[in-house]
């Protein structure tokens, strides 16, 4: 059970890559008092996270005058709940209105990484830097998706020239971590992680990070260490209790991993990897009955255990499935 890459992994790029630029709002432009009024609210409210009550501020705004502010900070509260299609609209809307925004044309690229279309989201980043080559965020999230297409090179140059640009953000440093640890380059993804909790010392999905590299390095203890830390800030990050698990796994302390496991479920109960990796320890436990369940629940959700765990399961629990 020792540490592997799993297709869940994609999930920190998200978690990395800055959401906004600058405040975290859209700039409001021109246009009547009330739809600057319900802009305000809009943005207000997307700060807050509330993002229902976002887009209907937006939308009330557009009502009254179509404005690519009120667009795209719809597009983002659209995003931010994982309505990506709409988010899109939105944006291209906003991008029609506002052709040299490179902050509404990154924001997109953001938008089109997240739906794994990643020559688009390389597009729109370009284009932002063409429109703004200061803007250090669109070389972070140029990166990121450079980085899901495993253009780690690319990713690492990208994420590099933020740093330069301004090295005192935290995300490059996370988001090169990713592209170092897809090359096999631990000691500097582990060095980069450092330096990103260095200046964010909250920054779980780095703490993440770099457990998983200490994991494949073998080093379980450290790795453990971190996931600890990332648990304390974010008690709901599935992705850290199914890596500390498998830490636990390596150090045969089965229990502790199945209790891992199993907390990642009550989290998301359609989180795949928990169940592959509980009904693993299920079976090291000798509780093979458990551990067909989670063979099951994972055949539900569209996935299968290996051939060979399933035929030693059959042999060791006298039945077929």
């Amino acid at each position: 059970m020792s540490a592997r890459p799993i297709k869940s992994f994609r999930i920190l790029v998200a978690a990395v890559a800055p959401i906004f630029i600058g405040p975290g709002c859209p700039t409001l432009g021109t246009g009547p008092t009330s739809a600057v009024t319900y802009i305000n609210q809009g943005n207000s409210y997307l700060s807050n996270s509330q993002y229902d009550e976002a887009i209907a501020a937006y939308s009330k705004s557009l009502e009254i005058k179509p404005t690519p502010a009120a667009y795209h900070g719809r597009g983002i509260s659209y995003r931010n709940k994982g309505e990506y299609d709409k988010a899109i609209s939105d944006l291209t809307k906003a991008v029609e209105l506002n052709p040299q925004s490179a902050v509404i044309y990154t924001d997109r690229g953001w938008t089109y990484r997240e739906m794994r279309e990643y020559d688009r989201a390389i597009s729109d980043h370009t284009r932002a830097l063409e429109i703004d080559p200061n803007l250090a965020t669109a070389y972070v999230n140029r990166g990121a998706a450079y980085e899901r297409k495993g253009e780690y090179d690319l990713a690492i140059a990208d994420h590099t020239k933020a740093i330069e640009m301004n090295p005192r953000l935290d995300g490059p440093y996370g988001n090169r971590c990713l592209a170092y640890i897809g090359k096999g380059r631990y000691d500097d993804a582990i060095a980069d992680c450092t330096k990103a909790v260095e200046i964010n010392p909250k920054y779980a999905t780095a703490l993440v990070n770099r457990g998983f590299a200490y994991q494949s390095k073998g080093e379980n203890e450290r790795a453990i260490s971190d996931y600890d830390k990332a648990l304390e800030l974010n008690p709901r990050y599935v992705f850290a209790y199914v890596q500390r698990g498998l830490a636990y796994g390596s150090k045969r302390e089965y229990d502790r991993a199945l209790a891992d496991y199993t907390k990642a479920l009550q989290v998301n109960p359609r989180y795949a990897d928990a169940y592959y990796s509980r009904a693993i320890a299920y079976y090291y436990l000798r509780r093979y009955d458990d551990a067909w369940d989670d063979v099951h629940s994972l055949e539900r959700l569209g996935y299968q255990m290996g051939s060979e765990f399933l035929k030693d399961l059959r042999v060791v629990s006298g039945r077929d499935k």
